[in-house]
């Protein structure tokens, strides 16, 4: 159970960490500048879902995946939210496209940019947490 606590609350502060990295690259022009058209915004009502989802994918922290190197565990396990994202949530719920390219042609390397600094921020905060 502990571990359980600890990797929740460990996904939800790398989510609010991956957050405040979209408003910034929003905020400054940088997914303007790459013609990607991902929206953020520091709003609870935008924010507190990010958190939770979050939260719920530190759950992928429980496996035993590539724990030798803190780059390549985050990476790997970047891709998992990262490809629901890109090949579920934006084609078949949000009608953005296969990938979400309908937003523009770097949105999946940006989506799966912003999952890894979350899921290295995740790490980060787990390796702190021992």
């Amino acid at each position: 159970m502990k571990n359980a606590l600890v990797v929740f609350a460990a996904g939800c502060l790398g989510a609010l960490i991956q957050s405040l990295v979209m408003w910034l690259f929003s905020r400054y022009g940088i997914t303007h500048s790459l013609n990607v058209h991902l929206s953020s915004s520091m709003s609870p009502a935008w924010i507190y879902p990010h958190i939770v989802w979050g939260g719920l994918w530190g759950f992928l922290f429980l496996l035993p995946i590539l724990s030798s190197s803190i780059f390549a565990r985050s990476f790997v396990i970047a891709l998992i939210p990262a490809g629901v994202q890109l090949f579920v949530i934006y084609p078949f719920y949000e009608g953005k496209g296969f990938a979400g390219l309908s937003m523009g042609l770097l949105t999946p390397f940006l989506v799966l940019f912003y999952w890894w600094v979350w899921s290295f921020a995740t790490t980060i905060t787990l390796k702190l947490a021992k």
